[in-house]
């Protein structure tokens, strides 16, 4: 996520708040860190959406930053503390003369333990990626972005940072960099290759105009995609396509693990392509069918 450094850590009065915490509230070092944290997070998230200073948030923004965090993985106790802190942080912006209205005041933070993102079925992924519209210019950019959010259970970050070098269609496969800038390989499927290799070959020449910084995917300006571009696009695929759960990037990312177990992938090889630093995590956010989970008991187990 671009918007990092001293420009924007002035911008969003990261130092006053800094301040703040230690000399007025006199919290730990551990909770001020916590704190600062997030506040720097959410400034640069709102720095890559074009807003550059506290008086232009909105309520719409904070709601898509909580939605973000939901989408790179965060647990929804983690999601809720960047909540609470956020509201701690606006509370001093408006004490501070910086804001006249607070629009974190009807954030609200995610309850721990809320069912995981509902599942895509393999016919809505389907019907998500022929609701193209047919007069489209950006149409098989978009399929291959959804073909490969699907076909490699990519994070939305991971997607959005692919260089044209990490992708090898020849051998199926793309590099990935993942959390903590630790690397990892995905297969990618027939269906992902051939909707790729078109956008490459028909559109995406056309709309690199100099600025794509090696980008993979890129805005009709030629610049790369960002998040938000992301979320636009999969929300107007999703209307087209009669959809009526709620999908995000990261619903595709479950459907993708959820599919494979379903398949008969074994967990290790679904933790290592979601690249899951403890197969714990890849327990929960996959949600095994357990219907399935009985089956291959039964099937397999000497007592079943």
């Amino acid at each position: 996520m671009t918007g990092e450094g001293p420009d924007i850590e002035r911008a969003f009065h990261i130092e006053p708040f800094r301040d703040h915490l230690g000399f007025e509230r006199g919290l730990s070092t551990r909770t001020i860190d916590a704190y600062l944290r997030e506040a720097r997070r959410f400034a640069a998230f709102a720095a890559s959406e074009g807003v550059a200073e506290p008086a232009g948030v909105t309520y719409g923004l904070l709601r898509d930053h909580v939605a973000w965090l939901a989408d790179e993985g965060l647990a929804a106790s983690s999601v809720a503390r960047s909540v609470y802190a956020l509201r701690g942080y606006f509370r001093f912006l408006i004490v501070e003369g910086a804001l006249e209205a607070d629009p974190s005041e009807r954030l609200e933070a995610p309850r721990a333990g809320r069912p995981l993102p509902d599942v895509l079925s393999v016919h809505e992924i389907e019907a998500l990626v022929a609701a193209g519209d047919p007069e489209g210019r950006t149409v098989p950019r978009d399929n291959a972005m959804l073909e490969i959010l699907y076909g490699c259970g990519l994070r939305v970050s991971e997607l959005l940072s692919l260089k044209g070098r990490d992708v090898d269609l020849e051998e199926a496969l793309v590099r990935v960099r993942g959390k903590g800038g630790k690397e990892r390989i995905v297969p990618i499927g027939a269906y992902a290759c051939s909707a790729v290799g078109r956008y490459l070959e028909a559109l995406r020449p056309e709309l690199d105009r100099g600025h794509s910084e090696g980008c993979v995917f890129l805005n009709a300006r030629g610049r790369p995609l960002s998040r938000m571009g992301v979320l636009k696009i999969l929300r107007r695929r999703v209307e087209r396509a009669g959809i009526l759960k709620r999908v995000t990037p990261h619903t595709l990312r479950h459907s993708f693990a959820t599919h494979l177990l379903e398949g008969g992938a074994d967990l290790a090889s679904v933790q290592e392509m979601l690249g899951h630093a403890d197969i714990s995590t890849t327990e929960i956010y996959t949600h095994a069918d357990r219907s399935l989970l009985r089956q291959v008991h039964r099937s397999h187990h000497p007592r079943g």
